[in-house]
């Protein structure tokens, strides 16, 4: 067993085996893995907001979906990744308050998904698996060597997507 890589809010990395990615806490949040089953190379990063393009001066590219999911892809095929082997896996985007609203601010979870998916379908890399939504928050682990991505919710089993 390797080194267990954590990363923060906004922040993405990569992983090869025999290491494996976290990152803990996803709320309104997700998780999102690009991965190349052939050579194992994987990133994560774990996106807040949907979109930079709202956000003048934006310095932190892997707080949103639409350059945080760009630059991991750049940045695991640069690492070796095939392109047209890509494949992903996301998780996230919680309700995290509890009454109902139809005002999009308040439905960060559901547009972080959205756009999430939206960009992963630009890129042509399959989602294979995707637990979004609900409203508990989330604990992610994703292990190259096998693909398995890990879902640890409070008051649930740990279960695998």
């Amino acid at each position: 067993m390797g080194n267990m890589i954590k990363i923060g809010m906004a922040e993405a990395a990569l992983c090869t085996p025999p290491d494996a990615i976290t990152t803990l806490g996803l709320g309104s949040c997700i998780g999102i893995v690009i991965y190349d089953p052939t050579t194992k190379i994987c990133g994560m990063v774990h996106i807040m907001l949907p979109d930079s393009t709202k956000i003048r001066n934006n310095e932190t590219r892997a707080k949103f979906a639409d350059t945080g999911i760009q630059d991991l892809y750049n940045a695991v095929i640069k690492a070796g990744a095939k392109k047209e082997k890509l494949v992903s896996k996301i998780a996230g985007g919680a309700q995290m308050f509890a009454f109902k609203s139809d005002n999009d601010m308040l439905r960060v979870g559901d547009r972080n998904a959205e756009a999430a998916v939206k960009k992963l379908n630009e890129l042509k890399v399959p989602i294979l698996a995707q637990d979004t939504g609900k409203n508990s928050g989330r604990t992610v682990e994703f292990y190259p060597e096998t693909g398995v991505f890990l879902v640890k919710s409070v008051g649930k089993p740990p279960y695998e997507i």
